[in-house]
């Protein structure tokens, strides 16, 4: 489980290919208070740790998790968005992650509006996931409040210290990221389909 709350911005240093899984390796400030079989989120995707050498920690991505996410698109010296998983007992500052991307999306707009930025995101909405005005989304693993709910876009105001320390400031035009939509949400959504089923 865990928050939205980044905690790190770690940088990819290597990229193994094995059979359908990638190996990624992270450098991060966080690698040397980690565990080998930790679970940290990377851009919103739950992994477990497998190796830690120094400053590095390394993550295998199997084949499922590749084809629904971002993951796939990394190169070397790209930025990560980091959380490791909350403490029982810590505050919940963002909102309840899974750490299970639900789908991509992909950045339609950017504007900078009086020292903040606001982000526009389009999704496939055949996938039948949902945001609300005002409602919970992560996006590559940020906890963020949705603002211009669409059945296939939203919004999302960045401030800029989210801006600084997330990879939010990596993003341009086209840039594919992880989307978590609120858990709540799913079960509603769910609950809705089978009512009309039943």
């Amino acid at each position: 489980m865990f928050t939205g709350i980044i905690e790190d911005i770690g940088i990819v240093s290597n990229l193994i290919s094995e059979l359908d899984n990638l190996h990624i390796s992270i450098k991060s400030d966080l690698a040397s208070e980690l565990k080998i079989d930790q679970s940290v989120a990377h851009n919103g995707v739950c992994l477990t740790v497998v190796n830690i050498d120094h400053n590095e920690y390394t993550v295998t991505a199997i084949k499922e998790t590749l084809n629904k996410t971002n993951l796939n698109t990394l190169k070397i010296n790209d930025k990560v968005n980091l959380e490791r998983a909350m403490k029982l007992g810590d505050r919940l500052d963002g909102h309840i992650v899974q750490g299970h991307v639900d789908q991509t999306a992909v950045c339609t707009d950017i504007k900078e509006e009086n020292g903040s930025w606001v982000f526009t995101f389009n999704y496939d909405a055949s996938l039948n996931n949902i945001t609300i005005e005002k409602g919970s989304i992560t996006v590559n693993g940020t906890s963020l409040t949705v603002v211009n709910s669409k059945k296939d876009s939203f919004n999302v105001a960045i401030i800029p210290y989210t801006y600084e320390h997330t990879n939010f400031n990596t993003f341009k035009i086209g840039t594919v990221v992880n989307l978590e939509f609120d858990v709540l949400g799913k079960y509603v959504t769910r609950l809705t389909a089978l009512n009309k089923l039943g």
